[in-house]
């Protein structure tokens, strides 16, 4: 989701680090080397381990990030090479006011509010909606991880699209068994209130609503044709 804006955290890049990006690329000065790791990917990376580390991330989604690490360097190496300069290689416009806000609300939306409902669920002892909320926030968390990756200068535009579209893809199941959870929990033994039956359902219905969207309405019809446009067409140009 990060529409090729910039570094991103949820799918997001902040809005003054962006502008200060594109202000940057109009001069022809070179850029300088960006850090490997930033301050938000290394937030991201601790939300990885912490939620790794409680024993509620199965070996598949493990399994899916390193596999999304060698395949990411795969498509590089054989597929798509780096053929534009870093300051030619945003998408979309960091400026873009509609794309900030809906980056931003998927930030609260699919990070912020699931970590408070675990945090809540730990209080409440709801052990079910937390093991069920689990893979979706680790995934996302590694997706901003890897994201932060792909954007440096290594890397080619289509490998850039690939993080989000591959990583909101595998989300899409993990929040089915989420909102299969949360619609079950009455069913089965519950330890917590109400309430946070509602809260849960409601969330869970949010993220699905809102990552089906962004896969099958933004990425794929409208990012991922956007940005092999404009690699192709560097291509053509060059050859």
């Amino acid at each position: 989701m990060s529409g090729g804006v910039g570094t991103t955290c949820n799918d997001i890049s902040l809005p003054n680090e962006g502008i200060q990006g594109h202000e940057k690329s109009s001069h022809p000065n070179p850029l300088k080397p960006t850090r490997f790791l930033t301050l938000r990917q290394l937030n991201c990376l601790a939300v990885m381990i912490i939620v790794a580390a409680s024993g509620m991330v199965s070996l598949e989604d493990f399994a899916f990030v390193v596999f999304s690490i060698l395949y990411m360097y795969l498509l590089l190496k054989v597929a798509f090479p780096r053929k534009i300069s870093p300051q030619n290689s945003l998408v979309f416009d960091p400026r873009n006011k509609i794309l900030r806000l809906y980056v931003t609300v998927g930030a609260i939306i699919g990070l912020y509010l699931p970590v408070a409902y675990i945090f809540h669920g730990i209080l409440e002892g709801d052990k079910q909606g937390i093991k069920a909320a689990a893979p979706h926030v680790f995934l996302l968390a590694s997706q901003v991880f890897m994201e932060g990756v792909a954007f440096s200068d290594r890397f080619s535009i289509p490998v850039r699209v690939y993080v989000p579209v591959f990583y909101n893809s595998r989300r899409i199941f993990s929040l089915v068994d989420w909102l299969r959870c949360e619609f079950t929990k009455v069913d089965n033994e519950y330890a917590g209130s109400g309430k946070r039956v509602y809260v849960g359902r409601v969330l869970a219905l949010a993220n699905m609503g809102f990552w089906c969207f962004n896969l099958f309405g933004f990425l794929l019809p409208v990012y991922l044709p956007k940005a092999f446009k404009m690699y192709y067409s560097e291509t053509k140009v060059k050859d």
